[in-house]
């Protein structure tokens, strides 16, 4: 009796690789570096995130393989890389979305090379709680965005300022009113998850 083996692997990117995860429905070899994922958080923000842009997702990162293991650099508390199965597992239901541009050569090694060292020089900020168009401080879809720019020169999702969010909301007036009281700076400049969710240039790959 003979036995074939047949392999075929092709990759643009070099797949990410982790031991088999208890959810077999995750597949590392299906992400890619530079995948931006998205999922609902269950932050104390994150219901006020929701409503004021219309949008269930409320927290966004890039994924990165090292050392044959699969990360997400993030801007939570603070900024970080996390393993991709504890980040998904984090997530509100275990959910999430992974998009990926739809010009995937753009993403050349050298590109890559240079988003991990920008997103080196961020490691370590404070998230930040204002939404501050600085780098001092750094929240989830401005990491995003920028890591992106810097890398390769695309804008990944408009720019808005705050006042073009829906601050109606009773939840969103009183995060606002805790985060800077009387003072609300309507016309920051800033990039939300659902407008990178939503750019032109992505297009979905998965979605749990």
């Amino acid at each position: 009796m003979k036995y074939i083996s047949l392999l075929v692997l092709l990759l643009v990117f070099a797949a990410c690789k982790q031991d088999a995860p208890q959810d077999t429905s995750v597949r590392f070899s299906d992400f890619k570096n530079g995948d931006i994922i998205f999922q609902t958080s269950t932050s104390a923000q994150s219901k006020a995130i929701q409503l004021a842009t219309h949008s269930e997702y409320s927290h966004c990162g890039v994924i990165y393989e090292e050392d044959s293991t699969c990360y997400v650099f993030e801007a939570i508390q603070p900024v970080k890389k996390t393993l991709l199965r504890e980040w998904i597992a984090r997530g509100k239901g275990g959910n999430y979305v992974v998009k990926r541009l739809k010009d995937t050569s753009v993403l050349t090694p050298e590109a890559l090379q240079k988003m991990k060292k920008s997103g080196s020089e961020m490691a370590g900020k404070n998230y930040d709680l204002y939404f501050d168009w600085s780098d001092d401080r750094i929240y989830c879809s401005e990491l995003v965005w920028k890591l992106y720019k810097d890398a390769t020169g695309l804008e990944v999702g408009h720019l808005q300022k705050l006042s073009d969010f829906d601050l109606s909301n009773p939840a969103v007036q009183q995060k606002l009113k805790e985060r800077y009281g009387k003072n609300i700076p309507k016309n920051e400049i800033v990039i939300s998850p659902v407008a990178i969710y939503n750019s032109e240039l992505l297009t979905t790959v998965i979605e749990k």
